[in-house]
């Protein structure tokens, strides 16, 4: 038998065989493994954890979905290189003004910074 008679039989219309929560869902998925791929692969070859992470970017805006804070903050904002401290970034404590770390690209040179809590 013909694959579009099950759907039918389901009552579920050929073009929407997967419903928006499970699309995001892979979504997730997919972007949680290229950015494990891209942890992986940035020791060996730069340029395909680069490819990795335009990947994810990719998904993430063409399904909406929101990248988690711990992974988009290994990501430069400037040239999307994927970020690893000691290889493509430097990571530095500052404690000058406000306490916070900084974290620059070692690509183009983009400094990013994020406060640190001070314990009250």
């Amino acid at each position: 038998m013909c694959g579009h008679f099950f759907f039918y039989q389901l009552g579920v219309s050929l073009n929407l065989k997967l419903n928006r929560a499970h699309v995001r869902d892979l979504a997730k998925q997919r972007i949680a493994r290229l950015f494990a791929l891209a942890s992986q692969a940035v020791k060996s070859d730069t340029g395909q954890a680069n490819r990795y992470v335009e990947l994810a970017l990719k998904i993430s805006m063409r399904t909406r979905v929101r990248i988690p804070r711990e992974l988009k903050r290994s990501v430069c904002r400037k040239c999307h290189a994927y970020l690893c401290p000691g290889i493509t970034s430097r990571v530095r404590v500052r404690a000058s003004r406000s306490p916070h770390v900084s974290v620059t690209c070692l690509n183009c040179g983009t400094v990013r910074r994020y406060l640190l809590e001070r314990d009250s």
